[in-house]
């Protein structure tokens, strides 16, 4: 049995969704589907996810949600219409979620609404059966799966039964609705795959498969055939974006490979990925880079003698909200990359201010604009001329490093660069190291 995960571009409109019953109907084995909310239809349309987080930022604002609702509704009639389908039965679903999200519900549901109404559109043009997550998918308060989750969906799930699936959402401890982090339905396919123990999860993208580097950088970027979960979630981390690094987590216990195809192109072969790999001479997966980093760098004499400093530093950061993803550490320093979105400015003023005082440094300073490459690739560690040839092209491409982390990962090489440096960091090693 297939599990097969479409996602907004999959199913921006009645085209796409007419092109994801063609795939379905091709392959018995493919019944559990999951869908994503319609994405955009041209580069300049919207995405209902968009448009109903901004219905929930009217309601907050004392407004009706009324009007801009209408777009959201004429996705889904106009949708239905094109598809030979009578919409007006819908109507009566659509103006329920609207007086939903106007009496306050919150972001998570208002959000929650497109894959939800995607899905029961499209069981009923495909004459499955819906399956709602919002009871059976758990989701903890740290945004990671319940493990009763997958006993939930087993005692429902029958054999023989074709199922449409709303992802992104299902309910926390007291059961309201709760989201996943955005592209969260990834991880609603993987969750799936894994209870109705699912021989493949298909994910159906606009794209066909993972490239090794950023196919708007590089002309002709070539596809990776085969990769290992642990590439991915390191391709993911550092900004690769065709699948959510978090929907590794429920398939990897059960080794379900991870097929990413394209739903314009089936045909394609996409890319496998898998537990393991042979590297038959390709100990690279791909290189990416993400921006949006700050960067935190303290100095102290004799810093580390005090027992537990480290510890002390990290609980004074997270009381303020930073959450470093990357550290450094000198004999008497500690540099700490963070994402810039999680704190603003005055509160990282007075974080550094308190942090100061407490701990008596001699300096403390925090800079914006950083950027972490990542090199990634299951034979990183074999390959020890990949050091000389990184550093050498970056140096010829006039790109300054700012750390190069080799062996903490022996999945990956990470890099810091200034983030207007980053697309030119990522174009230098892919010709240095892969074309």
């Amino acid at each position: 049995m297939i599990v097969c995960k479409f996602g907004g571009s999959s199913v921006a409109d009645a085209k796409q969704i007419q092109k994801v019953k063609s795939i379905v109907d091709a392959d018995p084995q493919r019944q559990i589907v999951i869908v994503s909310a319609p994405g955009k239809r041209s580069k300049d349309d919207e995405k209902v996810t968009d448009m109903l987080y901004a219905c929930n930022a009217l309601v907050q604002q004392g407004q009706s949600c009324r009007e801009l609702f209408r777009k959201v509704a004429l996705r889904y009639t106009n949708i239905l219409a094109d598809l030979g389908m009578d919409a007006k039965p819908f109507v009566a679903i659509l103006e329920e979620v609207r007086q939903m999200i106007d009496a306050g519900h919150g972001a998570e549901y208002a959000a929650s609404r497109g894959e939800h109404l995607a899905a029961r559109m499209v069981a009923a043009y495909f004459g499955w059966t819906f399956l709602d997550t919002d009871p059976l998918i758990v989701i903890k308060d740290d945004g990671t799966v319940h493990e009763e989750t997958y006993n939930n969906l087993r005692k429902v799930l029958k054999k023989g039964t074709k199922y449409i699936v709303p992802g992104f959402y299902g309910c926390d401890s007291e059961g309201k609705v709760k989201t996943f982090s955005r592209g969260g339905s990834d991880i609603t396919g993987a969750i799936l795959a894994r209870a109705a123990e699912a021989q493949t999860y298909e994910n159906w993208t606009d794209v066909s498969g993972v490239f090794c580097v950023d196919p708007r950088l590089v002309e002709h970027a070539k596809v990776i055939k085969t990769m290992t979960y642990r590439e991915v979630r390191e391709l993911a981390g550092v900004g690769a974006g065709v699948f959510h690094e978090e929907a590794i987590a429920p398939v990897i216990a059960s080794r379900i490979p991870i097929n990413v195809k394209n739903t314009n192109a089936p045909l394609d072969g996409g890319t496998m990925i898998v537990t393991s790999r042979e590297i038959d001479g390709n100990p690279l997966a791909g290189v990416s880079a993400k921006t949006g980093y700050s960067r935190l760098s303290l100095r102290k004499l004799m810093l580390f003698k005090k027992n537990g400093i480290r510890h002390a530093l990290l609980t004074m950061l997270h009381i303020f909200g930073v959450r470093p993803s990357f550290s450094l550490f000198g004999v008497d320093s500690i540099v700490w990359f963070f994402e810039t979105t999680q704190a603003s400015e005055s509160v990282l003023n007075a974080m550094c201010q308190r942090i100061k005082s407490e701990f008596a440094l001699d300096s403390i300073s925090i800079d914006h604009g950083h950027a972490i490459v990542g090199i990634v690739g299951a034979g990183v560690m074999d390959e020890p001329a990949l050091i000389a040839k990184s550093t050498s092209a970056l140096a010829q491409d006039a790109i300054k490093l700012h750390f190069f982390n080799y062996g903490s990962s022996d999945t990956s090489i990470l890099l810091g660069v200034d983030a207007g440096q980053a697309q030119a960091a990522v174009k230098s090693l892919y010709n240095a190291l892969f074309a």
